[in-house]
């Protein structure tokens, strides 16, 4: 939990977003890769695949920042969008949250490094009618990164309550060693499950 502080207006911003991404990897934790491939809810969202598009887009931002130009998007790219909600053939979600640990410190070191009133381009967004990229400043990305993956870990929220009833905040506290109190009790994870080993003492066969 960002517990409060007086940070900046930038430290707080990405810690908030830091926020974000520990619960949507942690919406992951204790499932099958089975369960973590599912969507029980009618869109065809699952766990994997939301971690799966959240790290594109972490790539992706990176990319921006370090002034690597988007690809026009036409449909060989909105395919290759709509296949990163997807794991795919000969992928796991296990792999896939690797790719996104190794990218999230990177992806938090570009957004802290910015000055919030720099000036900077965003990316056409057709499904808006913008093809074209317009000017912008930091403070309007990393606004916009808070808002993004504050979505995608609701939507990761409510689909593992969907899948076996557990609310993501208790597996972020379970992670984060909160101990058992009157509101909260530790998550067990069930042996040869995703992210068993990531609690010290969860039992590993």
């Amino acid at each position: 939990m960002y517990t409060p502080v007086r940070d900046d207006e930038i430290t707080g911003s990405v810690r908030y977003l830091d926020e974000q991404l520990s619960a949507i990897r942690a919406a992951a934790f204790g499932l099958t890769e089975e369960q973590a491939a599912s969507h029980p809810c009618r869109s065809a969202l699952s766990i994997g695949g939301i971690i799966k598009h959240v790290t594109d887009g972490m790539r992706g931002t990176v990319d921006r920042l370090n002034g690597v130009e988007a690809a026009a998007f036409d449909e060989a790219t909105l395919a290759r969008y709509q296949q990163g909600f997807v794991i795919g053939e000969g992928e796991t979600t296990a792999g896939v949250i690797a790719d996104f640990d190794e990218l999230r410190p990177v992806y938090l070191a570009a957004l802290s490094a910015l000055d919030p009133g720099a000036e900077i381009l965003e990316d056409p967004s057709p499904w808006f009618g913008i093809f074209d990229r317009r000017p912008a400043n930091a403070r309007y990305a990393v606004s916009h990164q808070v808002e993004e993956m504050a979505r995608h870990a609701g939507h990761a929220d409510i689909i593992r309550e969907q899948i076996d009833g557990i609310s993501v905040p208790a597996l972020v506290m379970t992670l984060e060693g909160v101990p058992a109190n009157q509101f909260f009790a530790p998550y067990q994870p069930q042996p040869g499950t995703i992210g068993v080993d990531w609690v010290v003492g969860a039992p590993t066969s």
